[in-house]
C-alpha cells in the first residue's frame, strides 16, 4: 500500500476505537457505502496495515499485578545464535513482548507475574533457561502510566 488518504485514516482511527464494529456501522461513519467499505478494509488487511484483531485483556483482572522489564545479553549475535534464542523466547507464555535491540543489551521484554515469586518462577524456569543468555537484568515496573496500542494515525 503506498499512502494512507483521509478515508483510510479514518477507517483506522475508528477501529482503534472499536475493532468490533461491523462494516455497515463503520461505512456510516466514515461516508462510504458498505461494499466500497468492505474492499477498503481488504486492502488494509492485506497490505499489512492492519495486522489483525483480538480483545485487549487486563493483566491484573487475571491476577497479574507485576510487570518486568528484562533486559537480556546474548554470548553473540551470531544468526543462528539470535534465532535459537528467538524461538525459545517465543514459546514463553509470560513474555509480552521482545525487542531486538542496539546498544548495552540484545533483547528487552515485557514479562507479566502474578507476583514476586511468580516472577522468580518465571526466572528460574523459563529466563536463565534461553539459549546464549550470559546475563539477565530486570526491573520491575511500580505503575503503568500509558499503554497505546497504536499511534495516532493523524500524527503520523
Amino acid at each position: 500500500m503506498d499512502k494512507l488518504d483521509t478515508i483510510d485514516v479514518a477507517i483506522l482511527r475508528t477501529l482503534q476505537e472499536d475493532g468490533r464494529i461491523s462494516n455497515a456501522n463503520l461505512a456510516e461513519k466514515v461516508g462510504l457505502s458498505a461494499s466500497a467499505c468492505s474492499r477498503r478494509l481488504d486492502i488494509l488487511e492485506k497490505s499489512g496495515v492492519i495486522r489483525g484483531y483480538h480483545a485487549r485483556l487486563s493483566n491484573k483482572a487475571l491476577d497479574y499485578t507485576m510487570t518486568a522489564i528484562v533486559h537480556i545479553s546474548l554470548s553473540g549475535q551470531f544468526e543462528k545464535t539470535l534465532s535459537e534464542f528467538e524461538a525459545a523466547v517465543k514459546r514463553c507464555p509470560n513474555v509480552l513482548v521482545c525487542y531486538l535491540m542496539s546498544g548495552e543489551y540484545d533483547y528487552i521484554l515485557r514479562v507479566a507475574a502474578k507476583d514476586l515469586q511468580d516472577y522468580e518462577r518465571i526466572h528460574k524456569e523459563w529466563l536463565s533457561a534461553l539459549p546464549h543468555v550470559v546475563r539477565i537484568n530486570s526491573a520491575f515496573a511500580l505503575r503503568e502510566v500509558i499503554d497505546r496500542p497504536n499511534i495516532d494515525v493523524d500524527k503520523r
